[in-house]
């Protein structure tokens, strides 16, 4: 019986933590409104970008280290950016998104290992995305919660921060630096 109520007040415990860490420790959009320089994400997103990345595990340990090159086109509110990436250890990966402007000035995406859609939006010199994507990690498929934040610097570079979440739980750390050529 005393198993059983360490385990209950264990499981409460964590669940007032996750609620705590939920509620109060968000990034917000909004915070960056009114910013500099102004994200634009069909500017940037136009032309030719070249990038440089890290994935970093719950620990904070770097498990992969990539290079990604890019190129971006629009025609009118519809954009194309194709991604290729190499990664250190040899593998190779290329991921073409759909990305269309709403009238309401978010951005919607798609991509092949994206789940349903991707929903974006720019405030001052920050966009954020949320999707869903498969992503296969030693041979075993996992489907995982993108929390993707990108800030717009001068000189054309673009820092993204991105957490993967699972069960509400960020599982690694994305870093990628990017520099439009």
């Amino acid at each position: 019986m005393k198993i059983f109520k360490f385990i209950a007040l264990l499981i409460a415990i964590l669940s007032i933590v996750i609620f705590i860490y939920g509620s109060f420790m968000k990034n917000y959009i909004d915070y960056y409104q009114g910013k500099d320089p102004k994200m634009n994400i069909k500017e940037y997103f136009n032309g030719p970008i070249k990038a440089w990345g890290i994935v970093q595990d719950w620990r904070g340990r770097v498990v992969r280290q990539f290079d990604i090159k890019m190129v971006g086109t629009w025609d009118g509110d519809i954009g194309t950016l194709r991604e290729q990436f190499y990664y250190y250890d040899g593998q190779t990966q290329e991921r073409i998104w759909t990305i269309k402007k709403l009238d309401n000035g978010d951005y919607e995406g798609a991509a092949s290992d994206i789940i349903g859609t991707a929903i974006g939006r720019e405030k001052g010199n920050t966009a954020q995305w949320a999707y869903i994507m498969d992503l296969e990690v030693d041979q075993r498929m996992f489907r995982i919660k993108f929390d993707d934040w990108m800030w717009l610097m001068n000189d054309g570079v673009l820092i993204n921060r991105s957490y993967l979440k699972k069960f509400g739980m960020t599982v690694a750390e994305l870093t990628i630096f990017m520099k439009k050529e």
